[in-house]
C-alpha cells in the first residue's frame, strides 16, 4: 500500500548523496527516495542539451549485448534519449506540474500494472530532467504533493554533484562537438533559466554547423539584473575565442563593480588590445543593466540588432543609441538608453541568425506574439526552433535569444512550488494523436 503521508528523513538522504561518489549520488538518492514512497522502480530522466528530450542515464553492463534504439553507451554507461512527442514528460516538464499514470496495458513487463509518477526536477525555473517513479497503487494527492517536493530536493543534488564529473553532461549531449562549440558551451551559464520575484528570464543558443561565436550571459546582485547578449565575428575557434575574451572582459568589469558604460568601454579596450595583429576581431552585443526595484533598464547597443518589446499585445522595437562594436577601436566610446519597464513587458534580444536570409521565412515578430502566454523557457526554445525549420535544419549562423518577463514585484516573496511559479508556467499542449494512442 502507498502510505498517505511520510516523512521524508532529508538527513539520510544527503548521507546517501555524500556517502557514494558524485557519479553514483543521484543514483543513491534516488533509491532512498523509491524505499520512502514504497516504488518498485525509480528513475532520473535528464533535460537533453537539445531542449527537445529527455535522456535515461543508467550504468548497465551489456558484454556483447545490443543497444536499444537511441541508446549510446560509455563502457557500462547507458543514455537513451526520449525525445518529446507532447506526451507525459513533456506535459511535466512544459508545465511544471507533476503528472500521474495510470497503469498501461502496452507497458513493458517491469512496470506493468503499476502506477507511473513524472515530477519535475527543477530549480528556479531551470528544468534540470524528471522524477520518474512506479508505484503499486494510485497514490493520494498528498502523496503527489511530497513526490513534488522530494523531486525539487533531487534538483539540488545534481546540482551539487555535476560539478565534479563529466557523466551528466556526456549524457546531455547527442551530437558530437568540435572545439569551437566545446568552448562557446562553457561561456554560457550554468543555468539558462531563472525565476525571480521582480521577473522571469531564459535564453536559448541554436548552434550553427560551424559555430558563430554568439553568447548569452546573465548576473543577479541584490537589487540589479546584469545580461548581455553578444555575437562575434566569423565562424570556428577564432568566433570562439573572440567570444571568450569578449565575455570575460565583461564579467570581469561587471565583478569590479564598473557602471554599464564603463563596463563597454573595458571589454571595448580588452579586445581591441588583445586582437592578434592582421586580425580584424570585433564583437556586436547588447548590454544591460536593469534595476530591479523600479524597472529601469539602461541598455548599450554595441552595433547589434535592436530588441523586441512586447507591451499590451503590441511589439515594437526598441529605438536605442547605437554605438561601434567592441574590439574595433581601441578609443570607441559608448552610449546607453535608458527604458522604463511595465508590470506584464516582454524583452526579446536575438543575434542575426535569427534574421539571416535562410531564415527569411520566419515571421518572427508574429512568432513572439504567438508565445505571449508561454514561459521564457519555453519561448525561446519555440523560436530556435521556428527559425530551425525555417532554415531546413540547416543554420548559417548561430541562432542566440534572451526573453527576460518583467513583473514588477521585487519586494515580495516568489510564489515557488517545488522549484517552479505555477503561474508563470506554460499551458499543456494539445494532446497529439501518438500520446493520446498511449
Amino acid at each position: 500500500m502507498v502510505n498517505s503521508r511520510r516523512l521524508l528523513n532529508v538527513g539520510r538522504v544527503l548521507e546517501a548523496a555524500e556517502a557514494a561518489s558524485p557519479v553514483e549520488a543521484v543514483g543513491a538518492v534516488a533509491r532512498e527516495l523509491g524505499l520512502a514512497f514504497g516504488a518498485v522502480s525509480v528513475s532520473f530522466l535528464i533535460s537533453d542539451l537539445s531542449g527537445r528530450a529527455l535522456v535515461r542515464l543508467a550504468h548497465v553492463p551489456l558484454p556483447g549485448g545490443s543497444l536499444d534504439p537511441g541508446e549510446r553507451r560509455d563502457e557500462d554507461e547507458s543514455a537513451t534519449v526520449l525525445p518529446f512527442d507532447g506526451g507525459p514528460p513533456e506535459q511535466a516538464v512544459r508545465t511544471q506540474s507533476v503528472q500521474v499514470l495510470p497503469p498501461d496495458p502496452a507497458a513493458a513487463d517491469d512496470v506493468a500494472g503499476l502506477w507511473g509518477v513524472l515530477a519535475p526536477v527543477t530549480e528556479r525555473g531551470e528544468s534540470i530532467g524528471l522524477l520518474e517513479l512506479y508505484l503499486p497503487e494510485e497514490p493520494p494527492p498528498d502523496v503527489v504533493a511530497e513526490v513534488a517536493q522530494v523531486a525539487h530536493l533531487l534538483a539540488f543534488v545534481v546540482i551539487a554533484n555535476r560539478r565534479h564529473t563529466d557523466l551528466f553532461e556526456w549524457g546531455q549531449r547527442t551530437r558530437a562537438f568540435s572545439l569551437s562549440a566545446e568552448i562557446q558551451q562553457r561561456l554560457l551559464p550554468e543555468a539558462q533559466t531563472c525565476e525571480a520575484a521582480a521577473f522571469t528570464l531564459a535564453g536559448w543558443l541554436e548552434p550553427a554547423a560551424r559555430i558563430g561565436g554568439d553568447t548569452f550571459d546573465y548576473s543577479l546582485a541584490r537589487d540589479l539584473l546584469h545580461l548581455s547578449l553578444t555575437d562575434a565575428m566569423g565562424h570556428g575557434v577564432d568566433a570562439a575565442l573572440t567570444a571568450s575574451t569578449c565575455l570575460a572582459g565583461l564579467r570581469g568589469a561587471r565583478r569590479r563593480g564598473l557602471t554599464l558604460l564603463e563596463q563597454a568601454r573595458a571589454t571595448n579596450s580588452a579586445l581591441a588590445e588583445h586582437t592578434p595583429e592582421g586580425r580584424d576581431d570585433f564583437v556586436t552585443g547588447l548590454v544591460g543593466r536593469l534595476d530591479l526595484t523600479t524597472g529601469r533598464l539602461e541598455l548599450v547597443n554595441a552595433g547589434h540588432v535592436s530588441p523586441y518589446l512586447l507591451r499590451g499585445g503590441a511589439l515594437t522595437t526598441l529605438e536605442l543609441a547605437i554605438d561601434l562594436p567592441f574590439g574595433l577601436f581601441a578609443d570607441s566610446d559608448y552610449r546607453s538608453t535608458v527604458v522604463q519597464l511595465e508590470a506584464g513587458d516582454r524583452l526579446v534580444l536575438i543575434t542575426d541568425g535569427m534574421l539571416e536570409r535562410n531564415v527569411a521565412s520566419l515571421d518572427l515578430p508574429g512568432a513572439i506574439r504567438e508565445g505571449t502566454g508561454l514561459h521564457p523557457r519555453e519561448v525561446v526554445r519555440a523560436l530556435a526552433d521556428s527559425a530551425l525549420v525555417a532554415a531546413g535544419h540547416a543554420l548559417q549562423d548561430d541562432a542566440t535569444l534572451l526573453c527576460l518577463d518583467w513583473h514588477g514585484r521585487h519586494d515580495v516573496s516568489r510564489n515557488a512550488v517545488s522549484g517552479a511559479e505555477p503561474e508563470r508556467a506554460s499551458d499543456a499542449l494539445p494532446p497529439t494523436q501518438e500520446s493520446r494512442s498511449r
